[in-house]
């Protein structure tokens, strides 16, 4: 029987101790923590996901703000401006964490404005300093996806420890950071990692090698039930938007496996909608409290 890993009922657990955290911190006369949020443009995407953020908020006790910025093809934000409301965010002692969202416009430097931030807030855990931090095995700011996929095979009594990890995708976002964070020495990592790309040859050879294996590309339905070898555990990055006109969206979300195919091969596998994606969201939440209590 394959067990469903379920991102959503994970994260509201978690939501609901970050919240007993924050409560104990208001009767101990502490600061609430404060995340904001740069929205630059109405991407879809990014609308869905911030207003997911600003509602995990909510749930956690934290005070968020949002700060929108248009920009069009005929209108384009002047970057000078997004990088005066950075330093702004820096120095506001408000502030605990903040995010840039991306993808930015194609006209703004997203490595500059990462780099931009202060280490210290940057609670995405994209700024150079938190992925080198990581990559050491140092305290820092760990990236939301990979910290949320540690945190979910933790909490389902999933151990990578003498396991082989098969990454496929080795994005800054999800791939390079959870490798590093997997092949460190400790609880909830002393993994075998392989990273996986699109000049990875027999590609399905290496993947039906994997205990644990980690779809992460961004290309629906990728990984199929030939590429996975019997009683291994799939954990599913992708979300891809893809038509559906049965949806009153007239999208849904798909994730990189085959799930329908796939899923009765495994152990355990996280679906889509409902897997990673919720954890990514709690682990931001986690990294904001942190940089509360840095603060303290």
């Amino acid at each position: 029987m394959t067990a469903i890993i379920d991102g959503k009922a994970t994260a509201a657990a978690i939501k609901a101790e970050i919240a007993e955290k924050v409560a104990a911190r208001k009767a101990a006369g502490l600061k609430v923590p404060h995340l904001a949020a740069i929205l630059v443009g109405h991407d879809g995407g990014s609308e869905t996901y911030v207003a997911s953020k600003v509602k995990a908020c909510e749930e956690c006790g934290f005070k968020s703000s949002l700060i929108r910025f248009e920009s069009t093809d005929e209108a384009p934000l002047d970057p000078a401006v997004l990088m005066a409301e950075i330093a702004r965010l820096n120095a506001d002692d408000d502030v605990d964490g903040f995010i840039v969202q991306l993808p930015l416009p194609r006209h703004i430097d997203e490595q500059a404005v990462i780099e931009a931030i202060d280490p210290a807030k940057d609670v995405d855990g994209f700024h150079p300093v938190n992925v080198g931090r990581q990559s050491v095995g140092l305290p820092c700011f760990h990236s939301a996806t990979p910290a949320g996929i540690v945190e979910l095979l933790r909490r389902y009594n999933i151990s990578p420890a003498g396991r082989r990890v098969v990454i496929v995708g080795r994005s800054n976002i999800v791939g390079k950071p959870l490798a590093a964070m997997l092949m460190q020495k400790g609880e909830g990592a002393d993994a075998t990692v392989t990273v996986c790309h699109s000049h990875t040859p027999e590609l399905a050879r290496v993947t039906r090698q994997a205990d644990i294996l980690v779809a992460a590309m961004g290309r629906p339905g990728f990984i199929t039930a030939d590429m996975v070898s019997e009683g291994a555990v799939v954990i599913d990055v992708g979300t891809t938007r893809v038509p559906d006109a049965t949806r009153k969206s007239g999208f849904r979300l798909r994730g990189d496996v085959d799930y329908e195919n796939v899923a009765p091969k495994c152990a355990a596998i996280t679906p889509v909608p409902g897997g990673v994606g919720p954890m990514t969201i709690v682990s931001l939440m986690l990294n904001t409290l942190q940089a509360a209590q840095n603060r303290d």
